[in-house]
């Protein structure tokens, strides 16, 4: 029986093969997928589990989620998908929505990373901020 060490060395050396310039063959993850189910060796569940793991994560850090408190403009989103291009490289796809919950400013994620300059995060970091020093960090009120 497999270890998990084992299954993610193995999830990770697939993934690999499907790699074609930095980017993911969807063609090539697929083979990937079909040979595992077709062979059914032991482990291969998890295996599979593992890649698609993988995948998804590899998936995201090509996804750049912005978030707008005002509905944004074409210009706004030209410059944005410029300056997160020049961040992370071509090839980026953007998706923008409105989320009137941000108050003011915006909200971006790429993948694990996440750039967040609303009024509302403002305001989360300010209420914890005086929530801290209003109790003296001992959790007592002064």
């Amino acid at each position: 029986m497999r270890t998990g060490k084992q299954i993610v060395r193995q999830a990770k050396k697939l993934f690999r093969l499907c790699l074609v310039k930095g980017r993911t063959d969807q063609e090539r993850a697929r083979k990937v997928v079909h040979t595992i189910l077709a062979e059914r060796r032991r482990g291969y569940l998890d295996v599979l589990h593992q890649f698609e793991r993988l995948l998804r994560l590899d998936e995201e850090r090509h996804i750049a989620r912005i978030q707008c408190a005002i509905p944004s403009t074409p210009e706004l989103e030209s410059d944005v998908c410029h300056r997160i291009e020049s961040r992370y490289g071509p090839g980026i796809a953007t998706m923008f929505a409105h989320n009137p919950n941000l108050i003011g400013g915006m909200r971006i994620q790429v993948g694990s990373d996440v750039y967040d300059g609303s009024v509302l995060s403002a305001l989360t970091v300010l209420k914890k901020t005086l929530g801290v020093v209003a109790t003296n960090g001992t959790g007592r009120p002064n």
